[in-house]
């Protein structure tokens, strides 16, 4: 194949982007998998580095390596109850050890306990209609190249040509995959010490479709923020840690604590699609491949939300500024005709005002249609006659469907009260 020039293939793929990430851009919401030799020891993915186990050593890891059966089929049942639209397994994460029956890295999981983990996923997400990300490790720290290959062209060489043989043969031997996901481009530190510009070439004429993040060194398709969630001016996916001190499984009974709660992760949801980006939620599996205990509930509860609410949150959504948040208890999403407002705090006395909005709606409903008697004053909007309690009994988040016979280019504008309400009020953002 003719390999394009840098110029030459960010232009290419800037003019493919907008159909291959035309359903990532409505999916909003994924599953991040971290699953490996690391998860029997339970205390955390940069287990080997971190406490400085030679490779001999951990490599015992693989002896006792035995995921139950139907693990993978768990997995994707809960993302798909959760209400996520997508999945991305660590296909080898830095220990270098592949979830794969790989000819190139003979150090994987077939080998180990005659299974093709990968394979199993992929099935698993078939059958529940989820779209494939496959997570790839540029990092190895098992290959006897993974750290010379800096300094030597030699090893270099070797190394690159292993990396790519691997993303090859998970590219090759599985049918459609949607994602590639790259992680932790070291010892190298540019896309010319990686070869990204020649190698994602060539991977991406395997998958035409496929999507790329930008931790190869090049931008690609999305931009990857890791344990925060900020919105950029391109696409991006914020992925987060269920429990804020592993990716790895950590013991279930002293993680709770530390676990996200399904309104804490419907608010992240917020912050993302307002954003226009989307949120990769992690889970660990335990030592056999099991779900731990502590993420099935918010996930679930969220799922349920989600089935009511999900219009609030998929598809394709205007970026916006979320400084604004409706009224201080609530923010808001938008895509077309409608700005959906996400209420947290539910008012006791039948009314809810909101400051700054300086167009009325068409009409304002509950996402199940009900009417709701509101009036359009100056800059606000007062809400009438609402129940006395939270109308959602799932998560206590109630969204509010504000509609427009246009889409609205519009613009929430905030005052101080001493001000003349009259008067056109400076510093007003668009939304």
């Amino acid at each position: 194949m003719k390999l394009l020039s840098k110029p030459e293939y960010e232009r290419e793929i800037a003019r493919t982007r907008p159909e291959r990430m035309d359903w990532w851009r409505k999916a909003r919401y994924g599953m991040f998998i971290h699953y490996g030799l690391y998860s029997q020891e339970g205390r955390n993915e940069w287990l080997q580095t971190l406490e400085n186990i030679p490779a001999g050593e951990y490599e015992a890891y693989a002896k006792t390596f035995a995921p139950k059966p139907g693990c993978c089929r768990e997995w994707a049942a809960l993302a798909k109850r959760a209400g996520m639209k997508y999945m991305v397994l660590t296909t080898r994460h830095h220990e270098g050890f592949s979830l794969w029956n790989s000819k190139a890295n003979p150090y994987n999981s077939m080998n180990a306990c005659g299974r093709d983990i990968v394979r199993e996923f992929v099935d698993a997400c078939r059958e529940f209609g989820l779209k494939i990300g496959f997570y790839s490790s540029l990092m190895d720290w098992h290959h006897p190249d993974g750290g010379i290959c800096a300094y030597d062209t030699a090893a270099r060489r070797r190394f690159l040509d292993y990396i790519e043989a691997l993303n090859t043969e998970l590219l090759t031997n599985y049918g459609k995959i949607d994602i590639l996901w790259y992680d932790v481009p070291a010892p190298m530190a540019n896309w010319e010490g990686w070869d990204s510009l020649e190698r994602n070439q060539r991977l991406r004429a395997l998958q035409p479709h496929i999507i790329i993040n930008n931790r190869s060194q090049l931008d690609e398709d999305f931009s990857t923020p890791e344990e925060h969630i900020t919105a950029t001016d391109r696409d991006w996916e914020a992925c987060m840690t269920f429990n804020r001190i592993s990716w790895g499984y950590i013991d279930s009974e002293q993680a709770r604590p530390y676990c996200y709660n399904a309104q804490q992760i419907i608010n992240m949801l917020n912050t993302c699609a307002s954003g226009a980006g989307n949120l990769l939620l992690n889970i660990g599996p335990k030592p056999d491949g099991s779900v731990p205990e502590e993420v099935v509930e918010p996930l679930e509860t969220v799922g349920r939300w989600l089935a009511e609410n999900g219009s609030a949150v998929y598809g394709s959504k205007k970026r916006i500024n979320n400084a604004f948040r409706g009224n201080g208890v609530s923010k808001v999403t938008q895509d077309d005709n409608y700005v959906y407002v996400w209420n947290m705090i539910w008012p006791k006395n039948g009314t809810m005002g909101f400051g700054g909005w300086l167009e009325a709606p068409k009409s304002v409903s509950f996402m199940d249609g009900t009417p709701i008697d509101f009036e359009h004053v100056g800059h606000r909007i007062i809400l009438k006659n609402l129940p006395a309690e939270a109308p959602d009994k799932t998560a206590g988040v109630t969204v509010l469907r504000f509609e427009y016979d246009h889409t609205p280019d519009y613009r929430f504008a905030s005052y101080y009260p001493q001000l003349n309400a009259g008067e056109d009020i400076a510093g007003q953002a668009k939304l």
